[in-house]
């Protein structure tokens, strides 16, 4: 959990959820937080400043009168941005030793079907790609119901608003590290689709109070 004691705030990160963007928001009311001018034109900063941590009980002591909140997303989008932002953007496969150094058997460069048809073996030799892929749940815990307030990544502004009554400070969330490659389900083979499903179809079950399954 990342927690400001300040505003009794505690907010579960997880990864390619518009965290960037509520990390940079939760630092405009910290007064813990101290970035230069420079670091906070990086979003790299808000990630070293609160790190992303996988969900653990024994966190969550003494938050009883905090606003608990996480943010989630459609999980077929999230899992596509790992190639629109982490791959095609960042290029975590071009610059991962293993891939480099040929200790992982897998091209640096393969086309999006290959990756995803792939998704384990990448996983497994690229610490960047496990950490973007890993469920949900690893990051917020069995139990929903722990949170003051889930919020969708579409409902970003009703969280600034809530974030706002609640600091008694004007909270703006603007949309941070936002891929510019788009990519859709149609964009990807039938095997990669089948391929990736159970993946998905966990996903969509654990948020299936948010989402429905497009797979049915």
């Amino acid at each position: 959990m990342i927690v400001i004691d300040a505003h009794k705030l505690a907010y579960a990160a997880l990864p390619k959820a518009a965290c960037s963007s509520v990390k940079k928001a939760l630092a405009a009311v910290d007064p813990e937080a101290s970035l230069s001018a420079e670091e906070a034109r990086d979003v790299h900063s808000y990630h070293l400043l609160y790190p992303t941590a996988r969900f653990h009980p024994r966190r969550t002591a003494g938050l009883e009168d905090h606003f608990r909140f996480a943010v989630v997303r459609d999980p077929l989008a999230r899992l596509l941005s790992v190639w629109t932002n982490r791959v095609l953007e960042f290029g975590d496969l071009r610059n991962a030793w293993s891939l480099q150094s040929g200790r992982a058997d897998l091209p640096m460069e393969p086309d999006v079907d290959f990756f995803f048809q792939n998704l384990d073996g990448y996983a497994q030799a690229v610490s960047s790609i496990k950490h973007h892929v890993l469920p949900a749940r690893l990051f917020l815990g069995d139990d929903l119901d722990f949170y003051s307030q889930v919020y969708r990544t579409s409902e970003l502004s009703g969280l600034a608003q809530d974030l706002s009554d609640w600091t008694r400070q004007g909270v703006s969330i603007p949309r941070s590290n936002r891929s510019a490659t788009r990519l859709e389900a149609a964009d990807l083979a039938g095997e990669t689709l089948a391929a990736i499903r159970p993946r998905l179809d966990a996903e969509y079950d654990y948020l299936s109070r948010f989402y429905e399954n497009p797979f049915g």
